[in-house]
């Protein structure tokens, strides 16, 4: 196996195929499949499946993900030891983000960071299960995720709090509400789009308060993706729960409320302190100089 077949690798992966990757490359295609197929006679596995011109990862190509990604911090972080002045950070910072975090805090931090640090690049990748947090830092992943607290299976894992969360009830276009927040026992007879219980820690405890206040909405919609629950308030299926941001975004439109009591969540960076990238430890550093500030 060479370095440079896992480097095309991951390339595919990050730019959805092999055109992505050998325009990201700066290679020719041809030369990308190829890396690709003596990769997957070297392993004597189907890294992905070929179907008509597009490219979907087989189970053996997303395990290999992770591995792959630390196989490159390392390289990266032999090539800075050797290369690099003491004073200089380059290298990749390699971050997974809830993306209901993705804005505000984290982005101030990252921007700060490039400002810094102009040479080291970011890779911003998705979270799509916050329970996954700790796997994905162990597996090799990534080396920080953003993620809301408290954090699950995070023994060994080092928290920087970034901040806290705000929820706000939504509601279709049109709604009649009175001013100013909800209590729990005045919601609106209006059906709901939640996620489905054991789906988040905040959703789980915002049912549990509903009960004790007697009260039982009906439920409009299960959703799984918390991205399609505001899009399905919007088109008047019901009310749900989103982030203040969201909320406050289409005020305009909808009907939003903030709810009483107050429901929020505390979010941070959870990372290794044992397998930091130079780039991470500089990123370690400018957080916590930023947290000890505000």
């Amino acid at each position: 196996m060479e370095f440079r077949q896992i480097e095309y690798f991951l390339a595919v992966v990050e730019n959805d195929g092999i055109n992505g990757a050998a325009a990201a490359l700066g290679v020719a295609q041809p030369t990308v499949s190829q890396a690709l197929r003596s990769l997957e006679r070297e392993l004597g596995v189907q890294l992905f499946h070929r179907i008509g011109r597009g490219m979907v990862l087989t189970a053996a190509g997303r395990s290999l993900i992770g591995p792959s990604r630390q196989i490159l911090r390392d390289v990266g972080g032999v090539e800075e030891l050797l290369t690099s002045s003491s004073a200089e950070v380059t290298g990749r910072l390699d971050l997974m983000v809830f993306p209901a975090l993705a804005t505000g805090p984290i982005l101030d931090l990252i921007a700060q960071f490039r400002r810094a640090h102009p040479k080291a690049t970011v890779r911003f990748g998705d979270l799509r299960n916050e329970r996954d947090s700790a796997s994905v830092i162990r597996d090799g992943h990534c080396e920080f995720v953003v993620a809301h607290l408290p954090l699950e299976g995070g023994l060994g894992l080092e928290v920087i709090e970034l901040g806290e969360q705000e929820y706000w009830l939504a509601y279709p276009p049109g709604t009649e509400l009175p001013s100013g927040p909800i209590t729990l026992s005045a919601m609106p007879a209006i059906p709901m789009v939640f996620v489905p219980r054991g789906g988040g820690t905040l959703s789980d405890e915002f049912d549990h308060a509903m009960r004790q206040e007697g009260n039982r909405p009906r439920i409009a919609v299960l959703a799984s993706h918390r991205e399609a629950r505001l899009p399905m308030v919007l088109a008047g299926l019901g009310g749900s729960l989103v982030e203040r941001s969201l909320a406050e975004s289409v005020r305009d439109i909808a009907v939003v409320r903030p709810g009483e009591p107050n429901f929020t969540r505390t979010f941070g960076l959870v990372f290794d302190p044992a397998s930091l990238s130079k780039a991470g430890r500089a990123f370690v550093d400018l957080v916590t100089s930023a947290m000890n500030r505000a």
